[in-house]
């Protein structure tokens, strides 16, 4: 299983006081020396956490894959074709929402998706849709050729009660199970951290995972650089 860091918070604290630091430019490329597979940021519209700047100077700097995820919208479409991530990772997207609440509803948004995914393939770029592990929606974005999927492991990860957790980890190995026998490429991702992933890595099916905000939190108190590596062993099953 492999692991993308999202970097988003670290443009956060940024923001927070309109300065330039912390920079999640450097972040990043702390991150791949210490042995992440790949880097993820999500450029919203409004480009709340991350912009284009960041966006740009990744794709020059990093030197491990680069997950660009977005909005299918005309602009961030532009961009991501203009930046050539190996990967787009196609989310819903609400202005007021203070992270991703869920997957994407792709047998709602199937012409809309079909021509973002048209217009990303033309450039190269291969395309992932976040989604709830959901059978349908899976066979959904099998129709419109993307080429893999992510799944939302938001329930998952907020389960306090160990057997409704359980039932959720069950729900995300069917669909990625389902999902590997369609020819699609599975990640996951969203509020995995320290302790459930020591559950989580056993799944089989999942090729990589996205996390962020729980490797950012530790940093606080252990060091940006030993955060990262605390969760690539718990990836590995070596911590």
């Amino acid at each position: 299983m492999k692991f993308t860091l999202n970097v988003d918070h670290v443009a956060t604290l940024r923001n927070a006081r309109g300065e330039t630091q912390p920079d999640p430019v450097t972040a990043a490329l702390i991150a791949e020396q210490a042995g992440v597979d790949g880097i993820v940021v999500h450029l919203r519209e409004d480009k709340r956490h991350i912009n284009e700047r960041d966006v740009r100077l990744l794709r020059e700097l990093i030197t491990t894959k680069f997950d660009l995820e977005m909005a299918a919208t005309e602009e961030i479409i532009r961009i991501a074709c203009d930046v050539q991530p190996e990967l787009a990772t196609i989310v819903p997207e609400k202005r007021q929402e203070l992270t991703t609440e869920g997957g994407i509803n792709v047998i709602d948004n199937i012409q809309l998706l079909n021509e973002a995914i048209g217009d990303l393939h033309k450039n190269g770029i291969e395309v992932s849709l976040f989604i709830e592990p959901e059978i349908d929606q899976i066979d959904a974005s099998v129709e419109i050729a993307a080429d893999y999927i992510e799944i939302h492991t938001g329930v998952f990860a907020n389960c306090t009660i160990e057997e409704e957790q359980f039932d959720e980890l069950e729900k995300i190995r069917i669909a990625a199970k389902h999902a590997k026998k369609l020819g699609l490429g599975v990640n996951a991702g969203h509020g995995l951290n320290y302790t459930n992933m020591k559950i989580f890595r056993e799944l089989s099916d999942i090729d990589e995972v996205s996390i962020g905000h729980a490797v950012l939190a530790r940093a606080f108190f252990v060091g940006f650089d030993r955060a990262v590596r605390d969760m690539i062993s718990i990836i590995k099953g070596t911590f």
